[in-house]
């Protein structure tokens, strides 16, 4: 029987086939890439016998995932197999663009360019070891590793169950991802399928640019966004002494989100990044001589355990002692210049708002201000997030001057399985093979810093924190959702294994080839064989 990705040369032949497929969020070649890679997987004599095995499934504006099942005769439990094949823009590359998903041909180009490239890039083009180009590292090395393991395991009747499911948009929003978890308990129970185990393989991020770990992680950080809404008082620009301005509020709060420890989390030894600021403006349009009383904020926050409930009242915390010192800086000015401050600024999240303008407005009226704002594609979600917001608190003037605290997508639970004993072995296993076939150290990472799909299965909150979050997203149910029930009806455990690679989102992304398509095959069949295996038949006997 033919094999078509057994050898090292053939793994690199089909990823750069599938990187020859661009395909940029958003983009008709995100649209088109499943259906091409169900052609593909299609030839496979597993799937021509099986048609019916290779389904696509709806995301939304023309875009699909992909799932791609083989099911051993014998067999109950499932190894889901994610990745994404969606990509960031290739703008970065410049004159390089129109062979940024070429990576033979960039990587050869490159060598007549090295001005453009950091010291460490340099160092491992010469070294001939790396291959250059967007989406070889994240993460289309990823699928193509799996792809592999979906064509051996069918061609020799592995005695396990393996469900590919690659998906669009894990770069922006993961629509792909959410929809799909609703697919993967359809086919469960179409298919009498018990999932085992969630495998990533997602690259290896390294923490900066001389690290040389090669890492398996047992769990994804997660990242949620605290936002808020700031409405003081217009004036005009001759009568400053008039007003509170936007501006001026916000100022106080993102200087007490920006890099605040108290958001940090440790856990297995591991450390969440510092929260940042990755928006701050005011929403007036045009230039007046009105000074601006309404301006929006939104924080990065990175989560090892806590839900968002913990983080809202975290968040509400922090609002208040940033509006306290606010106020006393304000009216330490009133006083100086002897005039009557501004109404006390209030502190509301989203659901008191909203309560608010139900009871004074009527549901018709907060059901229209809400679905115009979400029925207009030309913005995004964290847009109509803010935009519902507002227009409620125009509508409620008499609440003002006032922050309204609330989420904004997208949202990733963290997930983690280091405590899980199948896990353990699973990590344990990678560390052995490496070592005894490549003499490569293995680490383990507790959480995959990189942000992933992880995040959608094997759901743990138990406190029902993901209420206060469908409850303070003003998008929720409409133009953004979370499938929280069903992702807590996927309870196993999560692993990534990936390749080695540098610079993601960057001109200079790269992927060690050995490391890709000489040692990722054989720890990824050994993990699954020789522990799979054994553990299956344990539990079918």
């Amino acid at each position: 029987m033919e094999r078509f990705w057994d050898t090292p040369e053939k793994l690199e032949d089909l990823l750069c086939e599938l990187v020859s497929w661009e395909s940029v969020y958003l983009t008709q070649g995100e649209a088109e890439f499943p259906v091409k890679l169900r052609g593909l997987l299609g030839e496979l004599e597993y799937f021509k016998q099986n048609p019916d095995q290779l389904e696509l499934g709806e995301v939304n504006w023309g875009r699909t995932f992909l799932t791609a099942l083989y099911k051993h005769v014998e067999a109950k439990h499932t190894i889901v197999l994610i990745s994404h094949f969606d990509t960031v823009s290739t703008e970065d590359y410049g004159v390089l663009r129109p062979l940024s998903t070429s990576p033979r041909l960039l990587t050869r180009a490159l060598h007549d360019r090295k001005e453009m490239l950091s010291k460490e890039a340099l160092e491992d083009l010469e070294s001939g070891n790396y291959l250059f180009g967007r989406g070889v590292m994240d993460m289309k090395a990823g699928l193509a590793l799996h792809m592999a393991l979906l064509e051996k395991a069918s061609t020799e009747e592995w005695p396990i169950n393996l469900v590919l499911l690659t998906v669009p948009d894990e770069e922006v929003n993961s629509n792909g991802m959410r929809q799909a978890i609703p697919a993967l308990l359809e086919l469960a129970d179409a298919h009498e399928l018990t999932y085992s185990l969630f495998l990533n393989g997602e690259p290896v991020f390294a923490q900066d640019p001389k690290e040389q770990d090669f890492k398996v992680y047992s769990g994804s950080i997660g990242k949620i966004m605290p936002s808020a809404l700031f409405y003081g008082k217009e004036t005009h620009v001759g009568e400053p002494l008039s007003g509170l301005t936007s501006n001026y509020m916000a100022s106080y709060l993102t200087q007490e989100m920006s890099w605040n420890p108290s958001f940090r989390e440790t856990l297995f030894g591991e450390t969440s990044p510092l929260p940042v600021t990755v928006l701050q403006r005011d929403v007036k349009m045009e230039y007046s001589a009105q000074t601006p009383y309404r301006a929006v904020s939104m924080y990065n926050v990175f989560l090892l355990e806590r839900d968002a409930e913990q983080t809202m009242q975290l968040f509400e915390d922090t609002a208040r002692d940033a509006l306290h010192k606010m106020s006393r800086d304000y009216v330490e000015m009133c006083t100086r210049e002897g005039i009557e401050p501004v109404n006390e600024v209030k502190v509301f999240r989203f659901e008191e708002l909203k309560e608010y303008a139900l009871e004074k407005l009527g549901e018709k009226t907060v059901e229209q201000i809400m679905s115009n704002v979400t029925e207009d594609v030309d913005h995004d979600v964290r847009e109509q997030s803010h935009a519902i917001t507002d227009q409620l608190l125009i509508q409620c003037h008499e609440l003002t001057p006032a922050v309204i605290l609330l989420f904004a997508p997208p949202y990733y639970p963290p997930v983690n399985s280091s405590e899980s004993e199948l896990v353990k072995l699973y990590v344990q296993q990678v560390q052995n093979t490496a070592l005894e076939r490549f003499g490569l150290e293995v680490k383990q990472g507790h959480y995959f810093n990189g942000i992933s799909d992880l995040s959608y299965v094997n759901f743990q909150d138990q406190n029902d924190g993901w209420q206060t979050y469908e409850q303070n997203t003003p998008v929720y149910g409409r133009s953004y959702s979370i499938p929280f029930e069903e992702m807590h009806k996927l309870q196993a455990p999560v692993l990534n294994v990936g390749p080695f690679g540098r610079d993601a989102h960057q001109r200079t992304e790269r992927l060690n080839r050995k490391n890709a398509f000489e040692e990722m095959p054989v720890l990824l069949e050994d993990l699954l064989l020789s522990q799979f295996t054994s553990i299956f038949t344990d539990n079918n006997a």
